[in-house]
């Protein structure tokens, strides 16, 4: 699948990677979680955010959004566990070809995962999607 981009968020991206000279791989708007989602280079996720958080703060300043900085992983489960930071789980497994199983830490993670009426969890699914069409589905146990 090609991802297309228009030019509002070409232009995020030049900024984003003017500001933290970190190197973006995608920029997605997150309506779920009302946020703007960048994509960065396996390695690059420090000088993405900056000292204690900097880069976060400014461009969040500068855009009047908030913003989210995911690093990728081309192994799929480690990109997941990427995702779903700050959460912390206590494992991630492929059970089958396209269905993965997060297991949660407390109810509360579990919870926050999901969201209502599985939105968060949805909205995952979707994203991980756009780099790993293969996922039919993601769980959590």
């Amino acid at each position: 699948m090609k991802i297309k981009y228009d030019l509002s968020l070409i232009t995020l991206i030049a900024l984003f990677e003017k500001t933290t000279h970190a190197q973006v791989k995608d920029c997605f708007q997150d309506n779920v979680l009302s946020r703007l989602t960048f994509v960065v280079q396996l390695g690059e996720l420090s000088k993405a955010v900056g000292k204690f958080g900097a880069n976060v703060k400014h461009l969040e300043a500068k855009l009047k959004k908030k913003i989210r900085i995911v690093e990728f992983d081309p192994d799929k489960l480690v990109f997941i566990r990427h995702m779903v930071l700050p959460l912390q789980i206590q494992g991630i497994e492929e059970i089958e070809e396209g269905r993965v199983v997060i297991t949660g830490n407390d109810t509360q993670t579990k919870g926050l995962i999901i969201g209502r009426n599985a939105a968060n969890l949805r909205n995952l699914e979707n994203n991980c999607r756009r780099y790993f069409p293969e996922i039919k589905e993601i769980r959590v146990v």
